[in-house]
Order: C-alpha cells, then sequence, then structure tokens
C-alpha cells in the first residue's frame, strides 16, 4: 500500500474513532468518495491493524442500527419547515 494512501486511511480511522462521523461527513472531509472511505474501513485498515478494525466497526455498527431514525428525523424536520413558511 502506497503511502498517501495509508496516511489518509490511518487519518480516517482516527477522525471516526474521535468524533463517530459518518462515512458520508468522511468523505467530505477528505474529498474522495464514499466507496472509497468504505474500502479505507473496512479492507485497507482491516489488514492494517484488526484492533483498531474492531472499533471502527463497533461504530459502523452503531450508524447502521440507527440510520432509520436519522432518515426519520430528516423527513421531520424538512416537513416542519414546508408547514411553517
Amino acid at each position: 500500500m502506497k503511502g498517501n494512501i495509508l496516511k489518509r486511511v490511518l487519518d480516517e480511522t482516527f477522525y471516526i474513532i474521535n468524533t463517530e462521523a459518518t462515512i458520508r461527513d468522511i468523505a467530505k472531509i477528505y474529498n474522495v468518495s464514499k466507496s472509497t472511505v468504505h474500502k479505507d474501513l473496512n479492507e485497507r485498515l482491516y489488514s492494517l491493524d484488526i484492533d483498531l478494525y474492531k472499533k471502527v466497526a463497533t461504530i459502523l455498527k452503531h450508524h447502521i442500527d440507527i440510520r432509520h431514525l436519522r432518515g426519520g428525523e430528516s423527513t421531520r424536520q424538512k416537513y416542519l419547515k414546508l408547514n411553517n413558511s
């Protein structure tokens, strides 16, 4: 793995551990696609450091578990804004 990819993987890893940001947020910050972030945090990180991978996997699992709540809240906010206009 090239040095710049390795650095990006580790940067993304520490960012998600410290902030619990979503893959979409990380992709915007590091100016890469969501697919790249997903591959970095699942495949590349697994081959680099299994302990960091487990921490990240726990955060990503949590995001999957609550995604229906986030989607519902954003829809509720959208319609509240439309009704108040």
